[in-house]
């Protein structure tokens, strides 16, 4: 008898651990305790034991299924709380966050950015994306911008101590660009660039360009001009008055200023345009002989313009802002109004 009862304590062990369903349990529980059940079976037989047998095996029996009836219910317990976790999980909800719905903004560069990027897109422009972190040969050597090259000084640098610097723009795209493809073809390179040094009302030191180039041959400035007015006239949503001032970055070969007037005066003079009535939004012109031959293409055959500007320069003319330190600021009372 004893052997029978150690053998239905294993067997019990085997089920209770392996079962993960209160199906699976409540079979347990009928196949072991019920009318028909195998413990109940080996009560029955204890009428052929002699007395005092009758009275040590029903005192064990009493111990085994009142231990097996205790394992049940902590298992049923067990199972019902996993059930409930799970419950939770799949329908978990924050009791800190506000009753009302909340209505989040989307940041005023954020909203010019992508207009960029779908306008751009609608003329058969690719969008690029590059590191932030760059290395010195893209962000200036590869721009013909060489180590004496006074260039550099107008470019005030976050050098990092790996020997990389945070891009002062985002022209290395123009480099990486290039050196994955074959002309024609025409892409920006929208993102974020950072320049060590000081703040005003039109300067920061973490601010977004977008960068643009075209190669293909028979390329003429002619192309440039008529690209930068179309982008310029449908961000404000009419026709904005633009200039080129003839200027020096070493990447390009004739380069030039692209001015619009002001959006905030109109042309009258303010702190945003230094009392000019113009803007100065981009640098641009025809590509470098030299940063088309480090970009592998053959300059002979083709030609191409770039040109690379601030966006937050083209937010505050469209939506009249005066301070361009309010982007970084933190102010909801500024972000809600977009």
């Amino acid at each position: 008898m004893r052997e029978k009862l150690e053998l239905l304590t294993k067997e019990f062990d085997e089920m209770i651990n392996a079962a993960l369903k209160k199906e699976e349990i409540e079979n347990i529980r009928i196949n072991i305790l019920g009318k028909k059940g195998t413990l109940t079976s080996l009560m029955k037989d204890m009428r052929d034991l002699s007395v005092d047998m009758k009275k040590e095996v029903g005192q064990l029996i009493n111990e085994i299924k009142k231990d097996i009836e205790k394992r049940i219910s902590e298992k049923i317990e067990f199972i019902k709380n996993e059930e409930i976790n799970l419950k939770l999980q799949n329908e978990w909800e924050d009791i800190s966050w506000p009753a009302e719905p909340v209505q989040g903004t989307i940041h005023p560069v954020s909203i010019v950015r992508k207009e960029l990027e779908e306008l751009f897109s609608s003329m058969g422009f690719e969008i690029l994306d590059g590191p932030e972190m760059e290395n010195e040969y893209n962000n200036f050597n590869a721009l013909n911008i060489p180590d004496d090259h006074p260039a550099r000084d107008t470019q005030d640098t976050f050098w990092l101590r790996n020997g990389m610097l945070l891009r002062t723009h985002t022209s290395p795209v123009q480099i990486r660009g290039m050196a994955g493809r074959k002309p024609p073809f025409k892409f920006i390179a929208p993102g974020k660039t950072y320049r060590n040094e000081a703040t005003d009302a039109c300067h920061e030191h973490t601010f977004h360009q977008i960068e643009g180039m075209v190669v293909d041959k028979g390329i003429s400035i002619a192309n440039l001009i008529y690209t930068l007015k179309v982008i310029v006239s449908n961000i404000f949503g009419k026709e904005v008055e633009v200039r080129l001032r003839p200027s020096y970055f070493p990447f390009v070969e004739p380069g030039f200023e692209l001015d619009f007037r002001c959006q905030i005066c109109g042309g009258t003079g303010c702190p945003v345009c230094k009392q000019t009535g113009w803007i100065e939004y981009l640098g641009c012109g025809m590509i470098h002989p030299e940063v088309l031959k480090n970009g592998g293409i053959d300059s002979r055959e083709f030609q191409g313009f770039a040109f690379g500007g601030g966006v937050e320069r083209l937010v505050m003319m469209k939506y009249g802002i005066n301070d361009i330190r309010h982007f970084h600021g933190g102010d909801l009372r500024f972000l809600k109004q977009f």
